[in-house]
């Protein structure tokens, strides 16, 4: 970035999101409004800025409360720098410091919608940071991913939070007790902030490896659950790879212009080790991603081996089920020749031969003998008995 020079008023140079029917404001200094009854809620301005301080040579110099506020004191110290912190602001207070701040109305845009990929974009003298944040939620098992916006100017700072990581207080904190990097500025800033996006992946990083290594248990001990568990935690790494994978790509840009907008040296040292962690957790999660692939499928080989089990073992049952209705079915069939004969010859007819015939039971015993050897041999050589 250019050094930093007094700030001009605003030249206002909104076109396509005017069309949203926003005024430009007068460039003097906007009249207090009157004090809200009492019972009447605040003006959404204060709800939706976090915190806001002006700083000169890293040192606090100023909280305002409002957004009008802190415009009307940083014109006050054309020497100082503005950091305001935003959460979920409002279209107008967007609107408000896209006039007051010159931002291009594209940033604005993209402040507004959220939901945009990692990016950065340089619009004359000021940078527009687009970050994804990420922090692992114990309880649930599960990675929460945020949103930030960070507008980098000559003598500003402006933070559009939409998510609850990371936390910023903390930053601005650090920042507020090391005064000697506080007063290269809004680099300095930057450059923080960065770094604690890339942190807060620390912890995610080291939650998602504890449930890679459950899940791994939980594959091989056969739970059904465990295939949920692994689409879940997939889908999540891959929106950790578009948090992580374009930050690299970032990061990279900025070193890239060390030379020709003069950065601090102090400031590139802090960058590269920025770089570094920010390289090294892309990494990991490209292998959290491509471990999930893998258990996947061998989750998929033990399912379809224990399916296969269990299907041969209904088979042999089947099998084993077949081979005793055969041999109940054999001797249902041989116990009923000798039941028909009976039945037939007790029958009692008047007018039958072999009543009264000297071999007729003779005869009717043999016959059930014969009939009975004859379906038992028959049953033996086809294995049913």
């Amino acid at each position: 970035m250019s050094e930093r020079r007094p700030r001009p008023a605003s030249k206002n140079p909104m076109k396509s999101v005017w069309r949203r029917g926003f005024t430009p404001p007068p460039a003097e200094p906007p009249k207090p409004a009157p004090a809200p009854p009492s019972g009447a809620p605040e003006q959404s301005e204060v709800v939706s800025v976090v915190q806001a301080a002006l700083y000169r040579d890293g040192v606090r110099v100023s909280s305002p409360t409002t957004l009008a506020e802190t415009y009307r004191e940083l014109r006050d110290q054309p020497s100082g720098m503005a950091w305001i912190g935003l959460a979920r602001p409002t279209e107008a207070e967007l609107l408000s410091l896209a006039a007051e701040f010159d931002l291009h109305p594209l940033a604005v845009e993209d402040a507004m919608e959220a939901h945009q990929r990692p990016k950065l974009e340089r619009y004359g003298e000021t940078l527009f940071v687009v970050l994804r944040t990420a922090r692992y939620l114990d309880a649930p098992e599960e990675v929460d991913f945020g949103e930030l916006h960070v507008f980098v100017g000559p003598d500003f700072v402006i933070t559009v939070r939409h998510g609850a990581a990371p936390d910023l207080s903390g930053v601005r904190r650090r920042m507020e007790e090391t005064p000697e990097l506080l007063k290269l500025g809004p680099e300095a800033v930057l450059y923080a902030i960065l770094d604690a996006v890339v942190d807060g992946y620390e912890p995610v990083v080291a939650g998602v490896q504890i449930d890679i290594d459950e899940i791994e248990t939980e594959v091989f001990r056969g739970d059904p659950e465990v295939s949920r568990r692994i689409y879940e935690l997939s889908r999540e790494m891959v929106e950790f790879q578009r948090a992580t994978r374009p930050l690299v790509g970032m990061l990279h840009g900025l070193m890239a212009g060390f030379s020709k907008y003069g950065t601090d040296e102090e400031l590139q040292r802090y960058l590269r080790d920025v770089a570094d962690h920010v390289t090294h957790t892309s990494e990991r999660v490209d292998g959290f991603r491509q471990a999930l692939t893998e258990i996947l499928t061998v989750n998929a080989t033990l399912v379809t081996q224990q399916q296969n089990a269990e299907m041969r073992a209904l088979a042999e049952a089947g099998f084993e089920q077949n081979e005793e209705i055969k041999k109940i079915s054999s001797w249902a069939a041989i116990l009923f020749a000798p039941t028909l004969v009976g039945t037939i010859y007790g029958m009692n007819f008047k007018h039958m031969p072999e009543l009264h015939w000297v071999f007729g039971y003779p005869f009717a015993i043999a016959l059930m003998g014969i009939v009975c050897a004859s379906l038992y041999v028959i049953f033996k050589r086809r294995d049913w008995l």
